[in-house]
């Protein structure tokens, strides 16, 4: 085998090896008793039967994987494998209304989360589901309370303000007709440094020609009423005061309107707190300027409307206006100037459900400012739960408009969502063993910024059935050492043993020790197992498909013979390192097949009948033949070409055995057909070949040669050989005659054609020339005139 590939099989096998490691939690648990079973997953069972542990076997080993157990012959009657359960007690269906409904709903009338309550059995890692609707309430009541920062720098806000009341509730009545109103302001600690304490300063912080009151941490100026013009006559009477320092004490006067529900009048409404600053704040640790060093405890001192331990106790930290907020699902407004918008967008990360809108110089935009956060924060729901017990955990999946869905923390918002809208969240709680208290315990789920919850109680499954029929001192447990329950007994304090037959203060680990040993053998437990009060508890294997057993554990699954990388070749089982074979397998890996389908030829022949079949494989006897049945025989001629000589001789009495075909020609039937339609075509023998040969006169003869079930070889003949005509010599010497002639003329014509190119080509040539040719004219130099001219020299021409 090829190194490469017997590490990628080990490899492979080490794999599948962790895999089921991973995936069987119920066998690594080591799980003692039925209960403690249950509670490591939801696949875990436990066999109560008694008589299913094998030799060797420890108690542990009843707790499997169902399917497992049943593979492992424990009857599903005797397995127990408890389910959780959901039971909804409360349902009552969201309301549907409309803002012009004559009927008019008090809060407590009005739902928009469904259901209500619910009882959860938890079985340890079994999800139980359910869904929750939630459908945003058309109408819905609003409570609002404004609370002003009344330092010096917001006075020109104050005068804006004061026909907020009525301003406000006519802007409001599109949304609800159930609006109500309150104010409070702040403004610093009454210590120093934050204020002046001398005597003037405290009745009139501000310089000597403004008048202004005296400083104050918060004052609940009024109580949350449905009359507008009440509120503006209230703040109408306010005045401005002073500190010294510049960020302010808005948090103190946050966490008194949060926890002081009864004195701000705070229904089980919608709860919007607007916080109007043109400053920063202080928060925890701050108060250690003024000698402050208590932390703020988070709850309600208010007298005559005043808050009168800012001088006491601590500003309050972020994480505890958080937490208070949210317990009293109120939904916060920062409405700040533009410088501070930077900071309180910092601060509306921290604070859920709270939006931050950006203030105009004096406060003329607060009423579109309050719409527009409160369109925000309405339209996105978020759920949230109280504290979860130990070992539970919830999820999540958000079903929003438009088909939109989310998983994870996602899973718990949907954005988006207007008046009458409806949205549904897949819920799922899950537990993760038992928690120690083993009492029911409630969860509440809901939906940030609203007063609606889910009461969610859950009950832990921790014990099986079978745990309450179990007999207490039984008679199957070593004479009443043990309570017999779940098929297994679970000893007293002091006793061990499956039966509890040992006593942890009596027993002498030497004598025990020596029931472990097989024959004279050193090694206890075969070095599989530990020896447990004289009886051998078996090894567990990494991998829980193999298991040791016997007596003193010397017995294993997984040690037998291999083939092809397979235990017992994968048709078989192994018992005691000891393959025990499927039917139609034998051979000690199970790797000889009895089957002799893979061993048959095309003619339907056991390995062609050339050969025997021996574990689902030919081995042939004819040295000739060689192939997976037989059929191959490299050095042997083609079937037609075989039995050619001996059709000829018999069908037609010619060829070259004609002499002794009846001694070498008679092992097939012959029969003769008129023609070749008449011959058997493919199918109607199990092996069949049709052939076409020639014999020594060129004649052409087709026949079949088949071999039928019983091995009968029959020879179907066409009576008459199809043999070529003569050839007609007149028309061969006729045409040979005319190619001649044919050819001479092409080739006459062809000469011809020849020369007269050259022809042309050459009188071309001497035109050519003609054209270019020159005639100069010139005087002979030896040439002398006949005529000869004398002039007299005394002739002067007169």
């Amino acid at each position: 085998m090829d190194p490469k590939f017997l590490v990628l099989a080990l490899l492979g096998v080490f794999c599948l090896t962790q895999a089921q490691l991973e995936e069987n939690e119920c066998i690594k648990a080591n799980a003692k008793s039925c209960g403690a079973c249950i509670q490591v997953g939801e696949k875990c069972g436990w066999c109560t039967d008694p008589t299913f542990l094998k030799q060797g076997e420890s108690t542990s080993a009843r707790c499997d994987e169902v399917d497992s157990l049943i593979k492992r012959e424990c009857a599903k009657v005797s397995i127990e494998n408890p389910r959780g359960s959901l039971k909804v007690t409360e349902n009552k269906n969201v309301t549907n209304r409309s803002k012009d409904s004559h009927k008019k709903l008090t809060p407590d009338e009005i739902t928009q989360i469904q259901p209500q309550k619910l009882n959860l059995n938890l079985r340890s890692g079994e999800a139980q589901k359910f869904t929750l609707k939630f459908k945003r309430a058309e109408d819905y009541p609003i409570d609002l309370y404004y609370l002003m920062d009344l330092s010096w720098s917001m006075k020109d806000d104050l005068e804006n303000v004061k026909n907020l009341g009525t301003d406000l509730r006519r802007e409001m009545q599109s949304i609800t007709s159930d609006f109500r109103i309150g104010f409070g302001s702040f403004v610093e600690k009454t210590v120093m440094p934050y204020i002046s304490t001398t005597p003037a300063k405290l009745l009139n912080p501000c310089s000597t020609d403004q008048n202004c009151t005296s400083p104050f941490s918060y004052k609940n100026v009024l109580k949350l009423t449905d009359k507008g013009e009440q509120f503006n006559q209230l703040v109408s009477q306010q005045q401005i005061s002073g500190n010294l320092d510049s960020p302010e004490g808005g948090f103190d006067a946050i966490m008194q309107v949060a926890v002081c529900g009864d004195q701000i009048g705070w229904r089980n409404v919608t709860r919007l707190l607007v916080f109007s600053t043109d400053a920063g704040f202080h928060f925890a640790g701050d108060g250690k300027l003024g000698g402050i060093v208590l932390p703020n405890d988070g709850k309600c001192h208010l007298e005559n409307n005043m808050y009168t331990m800012s001088h006491y106790y601590d500003y309050p930290s972020i994480a505890h206006l958080v937490q208070k907020l949210s317990e009293n699902n109120i939904q916060t407004i920062f409405a700040v100037t533009n410088e501070f918008q930077p900071v309180y967008k910092e601060l509306q990360n921290l604070i859920p459900k709270s939006a931050v809108g950006t203030l105009s110089s004096n406060s003329s935009n607060v009423i579109k400012l309050i719409i527009d956060a409160y369109n925000a924060l309405s339209s996105e729901v978020i759920l949230e739960n109280s504290k979860l017990p130990e070992g539970v955990s919830i999820s999540y999946i958000s079903h929003c408009k438009n088909g939109v869905s989310k998983t994870g923390e996602e899973g718990r918002k949907c954005s988006n969502i207007s008046i009458g809208d409806e949205v549904t969240f897949d819920v799922a709680i899950t537990s993760k063993g038992c928690p120690l208290s083993n009492k029911s315990e409630t969860v509440k789920i809901k939906m940030q910024g609203f007063t609606e919850e889910v009461e969610v109680r859950l009950s832990f499954i921790c014990e099986c059935e079978c745990h309450e029929a179990g007999t207490p001192n039984s008679p199957e447990c070593s004479s009443g050492n043990g309570t017999f329950e779940c098929g297994a007994c679970r000893c007293n304090e002091g006793r061990i043993g499956q039966r509890c037959e040992c006593s942890t203060d009596e027993v002498r680990t030497e004598d025990l020790d020596a029931n472990c040993r097989m024959g004279n053998s050193t090694d206890i437990c075969s070095n599989n197992g530990d020896c447990v009060c004289g009886t051998c508890e078996c090894k567990k294997r990494e991998n829980p498909e193999e298991r040791y057993s016997g007596k003193h554990c010397e017995c294993d699954n997984f040690n037998c013979d291999r083939s092809n990388n397979k235990l017992c070749g994968g048709h078989g089982r192994c018992e005691c390192r000891v393959c025990y074979c499927d039917a139609n397998y034998t051979g000690s890996a199970c790797d000889c097949s009895l089957d002799t389908s893979t061993c048959l030829a095309k003619n339907k022949q056991i390995c062609n009948g050339r050969g025997t079949c021996e574990c689902g494989v030919c081995k042939c006897t004819d040295p000739k033949f060689q192939g997976a049945t037989c059929e191959v025989c490299p050095t042997c001629p083609g079937v037609c070409t075989e039995h050619k000589e001996c059709v000829q001789c018999r069908a037609f009495s010619t060829g070259e055995k004609k002499e002794t075909c009846e001694l070498e020609c008679m092992y097939f039937e012959l029969e003769m057909v008129k023609s070749r339609d008449d011959l058997p075509q493919p199918g109607a023998e199990p092996f069949i070949s049709h052939c076409k040969e020639r014999d020594a006169n060129d004649c052409w003869f087709y026949y079949t040669y088949a071999v039928k079930n019983d091995s009968t070889k029959v020879v179907h003949v066409v009576e008459v050989a199809e043999c070529p005509d003569g050839p007609d010599i007149i028309p061969i010497v006729a045409g040979v005659v005319a190619g001649i002639v044919l050819i001479g003329l092409a080739l006459l014509l062809i000469w011809k054609l020849l020369t007269i190119i050259h022809d042309r080509r050459e009188f071309a040539k001497f035109e050519k020339e003609k054209m270019n040719a020159k005639w100069d004219t010139g005087e002979n130099p030896i040439y002398k005139s006949a005529v000869t001219t004398v002039v007299n020299p005394k002739y002067e021409g007169k």
